[in-house]
This record gives structure tokens, sequence and C-alpha cells, in this order.
């Protein structure tokens, strides 16, 4: 609902007129009073201390947090017991619930009645009438709505009210909306903090067959195969899949993948409104995913050349969440969306089995501040150990098991990555044959483990209400490789006997 909002400047003003009539216009008033009262007129903002959120995960339950801002309050959402009833993302419009009125009680008589029934007292108060609903509705034009999950909105509402359509017929009211901004609820507060993401709330799509989940959560909690070895937090894919084996290759070179990815992601949320309450942009702001990560995985056979060299990929694993976190009073819904997947980039002649086992953690993510305008994050720390490090034949070959990821905010997408550790054998052979008929073959291999981290910044990071930038911001390339394991080997053969006789 609207309500007056005053200006700074005119309370401050006030309070400068307030002094002066209180300590007197004389020249003889004390210096250090003007100065002090010229100072805060001057620099308004700094008057001000501003508030400091929490940033912590919504309260678990049937309940659906939501906050309204009033429009005339220049973003300070309070909690609120309105709900989102229904809401269509295409259109804008929704309806908009209140709680329903406690229902009336009798008061207790304070004793027996000793009037009989004819008697009437005039001066008793006529017997109120039952509650009629109230033509004032919930909210106003210009009023903002956060909201969790709910009817027809998964993603969240975020949205600020441009009609007031009327009443339905169950109680609620029907509004027309239009997407809003985060400053336009947080205004000039500041917030920031990290909010590990429930494994148990997100949804695990298999896209093969053999796909295993795990998940271990506080509480001791824990679900799947692997549940009850898992670090707290964390979620386990495991799998398992056949790849195109290379043309001529035997049986036994039938190529193959298999492993697990672990992680245990945390959703970064910052926000600084310092200026935002000027209808500028906020002076900082920070979106990201960061986490724990394990996985390890193996790659046996000849697996077959890549198609004008593009690598095989086999998606697994699609995986999905949307939780809430609660900043202050407002629900701010985060959708998080990963696609585990298996890559193999071949020649088609060197037969493997090698095996990794990689632990490290990731951070990626966008960052806005003033001076810089929208900057990428991109940090990664693994390392890896082989397990198994067979090679035969020259050749290369390199297996990748990554994710890729999207987060963003009330349905729309701000930061894209695609995280992929992998492993690389490569080998090469040397032949020569003397005179005499003698041969030899000189062998060597490398094994070697890496990570690529790539992405982008979307445009729909303006939902913070920083400026529109125009194209997508690259991530950067970062790639780092490490050597696991090498070998070399000679091998000499005789020249044939010849036959005697």
């Amino acid at each position: 609902m609207h309500r007056p909002k005053l200006n700074r400047h005119a309370l401050l003003s006030a309070a400068v007129i307030a002094a002066l009539l209180t300590t007197g216009c004389s020249t003889s008033s004390a210096p250090t009073t003007e100065s002090a009262a010229a100072k805060a007129a001057e620099t308004p903002l700094a008057a001000a201390v501003q508030e400091q959120l929490a940033v912590v995960p919504a309260p678990s339950g049937t309940t659906t947090p939501t906050a309204v801002a009033d429009g005339g309050e220049g973003g300070t959402a309070k909690k609120t017991s309105l709900k989102v009833a229904s809401y269509d993302r295409k259109s804008g419009r929704a309806v908009i619930s209140s709680p329903p009125a406690p229902k009336p009680t009798d008061e207790p008589s304070a004793g027996p009645s000793t009037a009989g029934p004819s008697d009437s007292s005039p001066t008793s108060p006529p017997a109120t009438p039952p509650a009629s609903p109230s033509a004032q509705p919930p909210v106003a034009v210009g009023d903002i709505i956060a909201s969790a999950p709910a009817p027809g909105a998964p993603d969240g509402v975020l949205a600020e009210v441009t009609e007031v359509v009327g009443a339905t017929e169950d109680g609620g009211t029907t509004v027309e909306t239009e997407p809003a901004k985060l400053n336009s609820v947080l205004g000039e507060r500041k917030a920031e903090g990290t909010v590990p993401v429930d494994p148990a709330v997100v949804d695990v799509e298999p896209l093969v067959q053999g796909v295993k989940v795990s998940w271990a959560k506080t509480g001791g909690l824990h679900f799947g195969p692997e549940g009850a070895k898992l670090p707290l937090g964390s979620l386990r894919i495991d799998v398992g899949a056949a790849v195109a084996t290379a043309q001529g290759a035997p049986a036994s070179a039938s190529a193959s993948v298999d492993g697990f990815v672990q992680l245990a992601p945390e959703v970064a949320f910052s926000y600084d409104g310092s200026g935002s309450g000027t209808g500028a942009s906020p002076g900082g702001a920070f979106l990201g995913l960061s986490g724990d990560w394990a996985s390890q995985w193996s790659l046996k056979g000849r697996a077959a050349v890549s198609t004008e060299g593009q690598p095989i990929r086999i998606p697994f694993a699609r995986l999905h969440a949307d939780p809430v976190i609660q900043v202050g009073p407002i629900p701010v819904v985060v959708n998080l969306d990963l696609t585990c997947y298996i890559q193999v980039t071949a020649d088609g002649r060197v037969t493997v089995d090698v095996e990794q086992d990689l632990k490290g953690d990731f951070r990626v993510g966008g960052t806005f501040s003033w001076a810089k305008g929208w900057t990428p994050v991109s940090e990664s720390d693994m390392k890896g150990e082989p397990l198994k490090a067979g090679i035969r034949a020259a050749g290369d070959v390199k297996a990748t098991l990554g994710a890729e990821a999207t987060v963003g905010l009330y349905g729309t997408v701000g930061v894209t990555a695609d995280l992929a550790p992998y492993i690389r054998a490569h080998a090469n052979a040397a032949a020569e044959v003397s005179s005499d008929g003698t041969g030899s073959v000189t062998g060597a291999y490398a094994l070697y483990g890496g990570v690529d981290l790539t992405g982008s910044l979307q445009l729909q990071l303006s939902i913070f209400g920083t400026p529109l930038f125009q194209t997508k911001i690259p991530l950067g390339a970062l790639h780092h490789e490490w050597l696991l394991a090498k070998g070399e080997g000679t091998a000499t053969a005789s020249p044939p006997t010849k036959p005697t006789g």
C-alpha cells in the first residue's frame, strides 16, 4: 500500500531549522553546532546507516515465503502473509490471496441472565454483523512482490503490480504485473552470504541406463548405494556407458567409460545497495556457484576416431533445483541446472586402460561494481592422481567427465559454465631394422590429467537493477594440466632363422 514518502533533504532541513530555533540565530551561537548541521545537510547519504541483511537458507516446510515492497517506500520490502495463489509468466497476470480472517468466537457470559424474554436494554450494543470482505485490495499499483515458487511459478516471482483488476470469487485479488528488479525490494540495504544447496531437493533425470544417484545431508539422512559414505551436503552420480569402438578393433578392445561425479554445490550471493535510493544501480553485486568437486573415472578399450574432429559426447544425467535463499525478509529464488556428460576424443589407433581420481573445488560467477560493470569470476583448484596407466600402440585419446551449469534468479539465466576435468593419453613409437634383419621398436607414453573451465555472463544479470550489457561476457578460458605418469621401452626382435638342409 502507498504511504507518503518523506524526502531526506526535507527531514534534514527540518532538523537544522529546529536546531536553530533552539539555540537561536545569534552570531554568538557555537560554531561547532553550525558546522555539524551544515555538514549533515551537504552529505545526507553519509548520515544514513546501511542496513545489513542476513543471507540464509529459507525455512523448510509447507509455507511459501513472500515479501512485498510498498511502491512508495523505495525498496523497503517486508515479510507478508500474502501468497501468490496463481501466476501466468507469459501474460503477467497473478492472483494474490490473503490468509483467512479468524472466525469470531462467542464471549463467555459473566453470569446467569435474570432478564425475562421481553426485557431489553436500550444501552446494549447491537449484535455484530458477520465480517464482510474488505473493499481495500491487499496490494496497490507500484507494489513489488517477491515470492518463493508458487502455483504457475516454479521459478518464483519477482514482479511489480501494474494494475489491480479486481476480486475473485474465493476472496483473492487479480492483478496485472511486469518483471521487477532486485534493487526494487532490497533498496539501499546490504547482504552477502553463501548458502549450500540441499542435495535432497535436487531433481536428477537419468539420460542413459545405469545411472545411480546418492546423497547425504545433515541429520544423518542419506540416499542411494553410496549415500552412507558421502560427506554431508554431497550429491553423487555414478555412470557406466559404452562408447563407439574403432573399426577393426578386437572384442577385447571394446571402448567404455565408467566413473562418478560427486559435488557439494553452494550458491554465493551479495548485494550492496549504496546509491540505489537515488534510482541508480546498486553499488555492487555478485552471483555465483561454488563447491567441492570429486570424480573418478576410467577409460578402457580403443575408442573410435572422432567424426570430423568433433568429440563423442554423451550426456548422462540432468540435474535441476530451485533453492530459496532468505535475504532478510525477501525470498530470492535461485535456479540451478547441471548436465553431466562424458566426452571422448580419439584417433582410433590407441588402446588404453587408464583411470584418474580427481579432487578439488571451483568457483564461477559474475561480480558488479560501478567502476568496472560486470566482470567474470572463474576459479578452479583441482589435483588428480593415476589409478591405472595402461597404453598400447601409438596414438592419442582424451576422456572428459564434466558438467555444464547454469545459475540464475527467478527464471532468468545469469551465469553459464562448463567444468570439464579430463584424462589424456599420448603414445608414440619408432621402429628400426638393421641390415642383418634385427629389428627394434622404441615407444614412449605419457598420461595427463587436467581441467578446462569456460562459460559466460548472460544479459539477464541485469535483474539486480544494473545497466543492461549488450553482449555475453566470456568467463575466460581456464586451463590446467598435470602429468600423471610416463614411461618408455624398447623391444628387440632377432632376424628370422634360415632353414637348414
